[in-house]
């Protein structure tokens, strides 16, 4: 079975490593150590933990309502308006996303470079790939 480092897994719960930490210490998460001494936590567990987290969501009151479920939240790092349309940029951490939309949307949104955004993906189709 697969077994995650602190840092692994604070990444995967898209959380700080010292939250991942703190969390473990708690007791939320069980541990073991490797041979070299590092804490471990278990796949399985981790993905039950996981799921906890999800669930119990992550007590910041979002004003925001949507079905999509996977939001990146990243800064502007590109606006290139043209005559109808628009393409803005996104780096999420290690995620660049692109989206196309109105030049209207992105006037209303007061979109620019270097503010705070959130992209937010929804598809009919999702492939996973095993890393």
């Amino acid at each position: 079975m697969q077994s995650y480092t602190i840092g692994q897994a604070a990444r995967l719960l898209g959380v700080s490593p010292d939250t991942a930490r703190r969390w473990a210490d708690a007791g939320r998460v069980a541990t073991h150590r490797d041979d070299s001494g590092r804490r471990l936590i278990d796949g399985r567990d981790l993905a039950a933990f996981s799921i906890e987290v999800a669930q119990s969501g992550s007590g910041e009151d979002d004003s925001s309502c949507t079905s999509a479920r996977n939001a990146f939240p990243g800064i502007v790092t590109a606006v290139k308006l043209g005559d109808v349309a628009a393409q803005v940029e996104i780096q999420a951490g290690p995620h660049r996303l692109v989206s196309l939309l109105t030049r209207e949307a992105v006037e209303e949104l007061g979109l620019e470079v270097g503010m705070q955004a959130t992209a937010r993906v929804k598809s009919t189709s999702v492939h996973i790939d095993r890393t």
